[in-house]
């Protein structure tokens, strides 16, 4: 396989050398000397700080709007720093000083920064607060020192050398995160964007004629074997600094050259496969069909945080149809370390068994990557991805017409994009994802399409489907005459539009959404489809209610499950509650007691108060968000404790996503691979000491005598207070956040 160098990858490669001389900068008691002539020649190490953040990325948020901004133009800016979302840079994805804060403040401060979408025509006063501005802000949150690798001999150095040192690495492909996940002050960022590229030249057809019995010692046919035995008939491999973009792209290209391939990915071509995948991977416009990114993944190749460069993927698995998968099951999991991590020629690389004080379970690393998170694990180099055979993608837009808006689309239109959140249209997409056979329509044909969701509320299909049949049937439901017409039929080819960004970016694919200056303040509840199935789409509408905006919550929707349940090796982190979703709903005001007494006991088994079952999505999960009271799962965590409070007080972010028992299981593993947390992400899994555990227990948490809303706080340790209930103003700022920032993702 031809292996492109980082230059040709790169959008474009820029030679520098180091803000500070050798003995200068953070941590110069460090013998960086010696790190550095371990290096590549054109790998780069410099320091950075608030100085570059300013001067390279602040200036894509006052220059430019939406859409004409992009993160294209941020992760090919030299220092590396600069984050899709500008509040990323600090503390909580939040740059006013964290002490004494309370989640009311946090979600107030998120309100503040977003109103650019709520008036795009306005300056952003945010960008003009002092705390924005102030380079000894506490809450900047920006890596201390950047690596640029461009190989994996230089990712390798640089972990040996951190683990030498007793350093903590942050690892970044794009960074897109709305925890900030790869930003973090005082770490070495392994900033991975100009490592070497692999997809343009990485798919490779898998015939099984051509493959032998047995998977070859050195597992360069696995990704094949396993692909022939989920009956597909391609992979693709792609390097750990490139992008969805990177990636369609070559795609397209094999397809013009006479391939007929698809591939499951995220819809914003500057996201990265491997957070993306990590996390779960939800694809609402490419993945109900074949289940999710996290599914897709069949080789990986690592450097873990014990310094050994390795691939591994599965080398035993046996058919489970029989209940009901469509892929085998994975019972075995081989893994290799190269035995000459020096060699920088990827043809000369040796790959041989791992020595006996290697002690990482290739099988539970297996488990935990693909849907324990990314940037925590140690450093993806590349990965193979499943390809499945080409099918032309169709859209089904509702009509703006006078005539539909006047005849089917009713609702007011001034509602936030018209007619795709009338609630007729709603209702039809989610009866058509979730009840299908109330239209008449066969489970293959729901699961041919999928939605990326708010906003969007349009089907988008591949394959065999029955939309136009389903909208006939349901106009027909609703006593409406007439109206065939207003559910539009787009072609649309087999991959993601070019970029809007007009010659800026010309021929690239689409970055949507552009980058905001706030992060989102949402938790996406995965709403049960059997639950939805059984009280029907009207009735769960009914009990969702309408939000404060007019519209049904089920308007807010993420469909990007559909085939999941079925699609799982059942050897990976992936909770089940992704798996048998058939919706995430990302409005939800989680932080209300409505939620916690009335809708959750309906959607998910609570009676095991041992035992918390997952809830929360983990793509588009917000800082700051957490499950309910520990001691009372019936009431919301107080928005006006402060963060330190909530941590000790109320179930975890990632216990309300994976749940007790598969977040056991994920820092237990977490503490075998990389007991000394080199990677500690913000809000990642992280290996955690049982003293630890206990000092949390015993930290003082205000108890049920408080008041039923929270702890009292005193006036002076918040200041001026909004004229919005609680509620109402997380809900604005969930919004504002969800709708433009996060559909897509």
């Amino acid at each position: 396989m031809t292996v492109l160098t980082a230059a040709a990858c790169s959008l474009f490669l820029i030679t520098f050398g180091a803000d500070a001389a050798a003995g200068e900068g953070w941590r110069a008691d460090l013998p960086w000397a010696v790190l550095e002539s371990k290096l590549s020649t054109s790998a780069s190490l410099i320091d950075t700080g608030f100085k570059d953040y300013a001067s390279e990325c602040t200036p894509e948020f006052v220059n430019f709007r939406s859409p004409i901004r992009s993160t294209f133009a941020l992760i090919n800016q030299p220092s590396g720093l600069c984050l899709p979302h500008l509040a990323c840079g600090y503390d909580r994805c939040n740059p006013r000083p964290s002490a004494n804060h309370t989640y009311d403040l946090h979600a107030q401060d998120i309100l503040a920064m977003a109103q650019e979408v709520a008036v795009p025509d306005a300056f952003n006063p945010a960008l003009q607060d002092s705390y924005f501005n102030d380079p000894s802000n506490p809450s900047l949150d920006l890596p201390s020192k950047v690596l640029h690798p461009v190989d994996a001999s230089d990712v390798v150095a640089v972990i040996q050398f951190a683990k030498e040192h007793s350093l903590e690495l942050s690892v970044k492909n794009s960074g897109h995160s709305w925890q900030g996940a790869s930003s973090k002050k005082n770490t070495l960022l392994v900033n991975m964007n100009r490592y070497t590229c692999y997809a343009p030249t990485g798919i490779t057809n898998c015939d099984a004629q051509s493959l032998g019995i047995a998977i070859k010692d050195n597992l360069s046919d696995q990704p094949c074997h396993l692909s022939v035995a989920k009956n597909k008939p391609a992979v693709i491999r792609v390097g750990g600094g490139e992008n969805w973009d990177k990636t369609y792209r070559a795609v397209k290209d094999a397809n013009e050259a006479g391939g007929l391939y698809h591939i499951v990915g995220g819809s914003s071509g500057s996201v990265s496969p491997m957070g993306w995948t990590f996390q779960g991977g939800l694809s609402g416009s490419w993945g109900t069909r074949y289940g999710l990114g996290a599914d897709q993944v069949v080789q990986i190749e690592m450097v873990l945080p014990n310094g050994f460069h390795v691939k591994f993927g599965p080398t035993e698995w046996k058919d489970a149809s029989a209940e009901g998968f469509t892929v085998p099951r994975t019972i075995g999991v081989t893994g290799l370390c190269r035995t000459n991590p020096e060699e920088r020629d990827e043809e000369k690389w040796v790959w041989g068994d791992c020595p006996n004080d290697f002690d990482v379970d290739f099988m539970d690393l297996w488990y935990a990557i693909r849907g324990g998170g990314g940037g925590t694990w140690g450093v993806v180099l590349s990965m193979h991805l499943q390809l499945h055979d080409y099918v032309p993608r169709v859209d089904y837009p509702a009509s703006s017409s006078e005539e539909c808006s006047a005849t089917v689309f009713t609702a007011d239109s001034s509602l936030f994009m018209h007619p795709l959140s009338d609630p007729l249209n709603v209702e039809f997409v989610a009866t058509y994802m979730m009840t299908p056979s109330v239209l008449n329509v066969t489970v293959e044909q729901s699961r041919a399409c999928g939605s990326p969701g708010i906003i969007y509320n349009m089907p988008q299909c591949y394959g065999e489907e029955a939309i136009s049949q389903a909208w006939i049937t349901f106009l027909q439901m609703k006593n409406i005459t007439g109206g065939t017409e207003c559910l539009e039929r787009n072609p649309r080819g087999g991959l993601p539009s070019s970029s809007p960004l007009g010659s800026r970016f010309e021929g690239q694919i689409a970055d949507l959404p552009s980058p905001g200056i706030a992060a989102g303040a949402v938790n996406g509840v995965l709403v049960p489809k059997a639950w939805v199935e059984k009280v029907g789409v009207q009735s769960a509408n009914d009990l969702f209610g309408i939000s404060k905006f007019g519209l049904p919550y089920l308007w807010a929707n993420y469909y990007a499950f559909g085939s999941a349940a079925v699609t799982s090796d059942q050897a990976n982190s992936v909770s089940q509650a992704h798996r048998d979703a058939g919706i995430m709903i990302l409005l939800f005001d989680t932080e209300s007691e409505t939620f916690w007494r009335d809708i959750a006991p309906e959607m998910f088994d609570l009676k095991d108060k041992t035992k918390f079952p997952p809830i929360f999505g983990s793509n588009h999960a917000a800082t700051g968000m957490t499950g309910p009271r520990k001691d009372d799962w019936t009431k919301p965590c107080p928005g006006n404790w402060t963060f330190e409070e909530r941590l000790a007080g109320c179930v975890s972010f990632q216990e309300a996503i994976y749940g007790t028992e598969t977040l056991k299981r994920l820092e237990a593993i977490k503490k075998v691979v990389d007991p000394k947390n080199m990677f500690a992400c913000n809000n990642c899994i992280r290996a955690t000491e049982e003293n630890e555990e206990e000092a949390a227990d015993q930290e003082e948490v205000p108890t049920q005598e408080d008041k039923d809303d929270g702890v009292a706080v005193k006036e002076e340790d918040v200041g001026s207070t909004s004229s919005y209930p609680r509620n109402s103003f997380l809900a604005i700022a969930m919004m504002i956040g969800a709708a433009v920032n996060c559909f897509v993702y």
